[in-house]
């Protein structure tokens, strides 16, 4: 009988067992046999082991013996989940660790999942379960799932263990393996756990110490984000509405945060758990090389934690809400550890803390989030540790990638930035207290520009409690722009940054808030990267076409900036040459500048605007018809219903605006008919414009039931959104009489505008 018709052998057997009320873990298969086959299939025993551990763990058991049996076990697994976390992931095979799968064909994973849950499953009085057995039970769970999918799957699949698994974290001693478990098993669930449905949720996060706290949020992590669609035909546009329409109600990530906001104190404790300090004993010179190392070999968070809790139990600290710095630098073994190791941990856990009120910020309950964070003063304290250990001085330039995508940032410091000015990014978008990131002397600075240039301050920034806004000689936003400037062409970090200083600038454009950049160099910053670093990044790229755009809406004196820098036809057709490179990426600065130039024609009494309009290239540029219609013919030609995102949707918007506002000056049907010669010439009569027309269909479905997105265009463009809509109307009319109609100039034999949207 050969190995693999022994296998089957033995699976009728335990199937039988099953069918009788019998034990899956092998405890009724004759132990010679198990040991006679074991030797010849290498089993190493297991099934033995688990026949005794089956044995002992019965109701009438020897619990002290059922441990001893299991720590011979354990180690047969651990060194296959040891082999998986420290070699390439990626390439391995579940068939490259015969223990864990041996394991679980004789019904290990049943058993011990058994064990844990007995207490819950019987009213009798039994044995009292030591935490140790406890916590390796779980370990060995955990080595088993890091080793096998199949095995975190099923797991996954039974809703009672899961939820037995939280009653588990109410246990110190426990906690660490529970968590960890836990985050695996989230992690491949087909449903999103419902957190109403854990026992006792607001008690037991209460109940949780700082630490035991940041280490949670990698669990909330899983339970309040909406499931990533990823890169495939679901995440387009259509997909998404179709899906929402489908869905109606909340979603259960959306009801999950309601869930976790309703807990009293949990904002303000994340907030600290984000800002607090960490003691930084010894010099940091060769700190990144250290950093580095250690990462190598902690790629896994549970090694990790585990040293910390060594660390920590040394020390047997009892406060619940200390960080433990001044009991853990007297332990021995915290003095062993490397000083970045201590560094490291709290990186980790401010990445987590930092991603939940991400997420949070940008949900339902956004308002609610936001008077919490403000409240309990969360940017101040980023503040003062940006320096100190969010940007330190001596960050290297020169990121370390890790993982086969060489474009993925992951080593906790890169991380902890990114994480950090998405924060940023989220706080800022369109809210009133995106003024929190300034000082109180850059809030005055704010409002004398507004008092010399004869305009009112913005209602927000009057409404500001300054009490709360950063401490310091320098903002946070200020600080931001000083990193900003030092990072190297192509860094990671410079789309990030320059995502959350636009965000600052988003919504009802501020004159004040541009010049309080525009001082600072940023606009000189932007070109230079744009036309002499040599960045070759798009998506860098695009992020500063986008902060450009927001910079320099409507606002003279940053053309004159531009004007100045921008001073030679070399660099001018450098810039073009960019701009045309990818259009995708820079028509939202395209529509900024058709924007303000319709703005600048109509104040022909000021001198300064023009001697812009003809002096400066850009707007002398745009100013020409035939440049705006090429613009025009590429933004429609370039999307289709069927491929728009929330990241070229955009191109849509953009070839409105330029519409709209010849329509504004009476100039649309000659728009349209030039799009009509543009079909002719490029022999493909027809297709620009009924494509056009399924777009601006599509667009009425879109936005036309969704306030935020609307009002989003509205502050943006500084046109009414009725105008917007009047306009979509008006270019749909199916009227072939009207000049202003997109049906008029199509002929009747190319016509598809009978064609229904395909909306599943």
């Amino acid at each position: 009988m050969n190995d693999h018709v022994m296998y089957k052998y033995i699976n009728v057997i335990i199937h039988s067992l099953c069918l009788q009320g019998g034990s899956t873990s092998g405890g009724d298969i004759p132990e010679v046999l198990l040991q006679e086959r074991g030797g010849r299939a290498r089993w190493h025993g297991i099934p033995v082991l688990l026949r005794r551990l089956y044995e002992h763990s019965q109701p009438n058991g020897d619990l002290v013996q059922a441990h001893v049996v299991l720590k011979e076990l354990s180690p047969l697994l651990s060194s296959e989940a040891m082999s998986f976390v420290t070699e390439d992931r990626k390439s391995a095979q579940e068939s490259t660790f015969p223990n864990t799968y041996t394991f679980d064909l004789f019904g290990g994973v049943d058993l011990l999942v058994e064990i844990l849950m007995r207490p819950t499953l019987t009213t009798e009085k039994k044995p009292q379960m030591s935490d140790d057995l406890i916590k390796d039970c779980l370990s060995v769970l955990y080595n088993c799932c890091i080793c096998s999918e199949g095995v975190t799957k099923s797991l996954a699949s039974r809703s009672d263990f899961v939820l037995f698994l939280f009653t588990l974290m109410t246990n110190k001693k426990t906690f660490l393996q529970t968590a960890t478990l836990i985050e695996d098993i989230l992690g491949v669930k087909k449903e999103m756990i419902n957190l109403e449905a854990i026992p006792n949720l607001a008690g037991l996060v209460q109940s949780f110490d700082q630490q035991q706290l940041a280490n949670f949020c990698r669990i909330l992590s899983v339970t309040i984000s909406e499931p990533d669609l990823g890169h495939d035909d679901k995440h387009t546009l259509l997909a998404k509405n179709a899906q929402q329409r489908r869905n109606g109600s909340p979603s259960q990530a959306e009801v999950n945060q309601v869930t976790i906001l309703n807990i009293p104190g949990f904002i303000e404790r994340l907030c600290r758990l984000a800002t607090r300090k960490v003691s930084e004993a010894t010099g940091a010179s060769d700190f990144l090389q250290e950093l580095e190392d250690w990462y190598t070999w902690l790629d896994n968070a549970l090694v990790l934690d585990a040293l910390m809790q060594m660390a920590t139990a040394e020390a047997e600290h009892s406060s619940a809400e200390s960080s433990d710095e001044s009991v853990l630098a007297a332990s021995p073994l915290r003095q062993r550890l490397p000083q970045s190791m201590k560094v490291v941990h709290e990186i980790m856990y401010k990445v987590e803390v930092l991603y939940v009120l991400c997420v949070l910020l940008m949900g339902r309950q956004r308002n609610q989030v936001h008077r919490m964070l403000a409240e309990f003063r969360l940017i101040p304290g980023l503040n003062n540790l940006f320096d100190k250990l969010i940007w330190r001085k001596f960050t290297s330039s020169n990121h370390v990638l890790h993982g086969q995508n060489q474009n993925c940032d992951c080593s906790p410091e890169i991380s902890f930035k990114i994480q950090f000015l998405r924060l940023l990014q989220s706080f800022s978008d369109h809210h009133e207290n995106k003024y929190l990131l300034l000082n109180v002397q850059e809030l005055n600075e704010l409002s004398a520009i507004s008092l010399k240039a004869n305009i009112p301050e913005v209602e927000a920034l009057v409404n500001t409690d300054r009490s709360l806004a950063c401490d310091g000689k320098k903002g946070l936003l200020t600080r931001l722009l000083t990193v900003m400037k030092k990072e190297p062409p192509d860094s990671s970090f410079r789309f990030w940054q320059a995502r959350a200083v636009e965000s600052f600038l988003r919504g009802a454009t501020s004159y004040a808030d541009q010049v309080f950049l525009l001082k600072r160099g940023l606009l000189e910053h932007i070109l230079f990267c744009i036309i002499d670093s040599g960045c070759k990044s798009r998506d860098v790229l695009q992020s500063y076409f986008d902060l450009l755009g927001e910079l320099m809406k409507f606002n003279i004196d940053a053309f004159q900036r531009f004007n100045k820098y921008v001073n030679t036809e070399e660099k001018f057709q450098t810039f073009l040459t960019q701009i045309n490179s990818s259009l995708v990426d820079s028509n939202m600065l395209v529509r900024c500048i058709v924007l303000s130039l319709d703005r600048f024609e109509s104040q022909t009494d000021d001198m300064r605007v023009m001697e812009m309009l003809s002096e400066c290239l850009l707007l002398s540029y745009l100013a020409r018809v035939e440049n705006r219609l090429s613009f025009l013919f590429r933004l429609i030609n370039i999307i289709n219903v069927q491929t728009l995102t929330q990241e070229n949707v955009s191109c849509l918007n953009t070839s409105l605006v330029i519409l709209m506002v010849a329509r504004r000056r009476g100039e649309l049907p000659s728009y349209l008919r030039a799009l009509r010669e543009k079909e002719y010439t490029e022999r493909y009569p027809g297709c620009l414009l009924n494509n056009f027309h399924q777009l601006l269909r599509f667009w009425q479905r879109h936005y036309l039931n969704k306030d935020k997105d609307s009002t989003c265009l509205e502050n943006s463009s500084c046109i009414p959104f009725s105008y917007w809509k009047e306009t979509v109307s008006v270019l749909l009319n199916l009227d072939r009489a009207s000049p202003c109609a997109i049906a008029s100039y199509i002929d009747p034999a190319y016509m598809e505008l009978d064609q229904e949207l395909m909306d599943d």
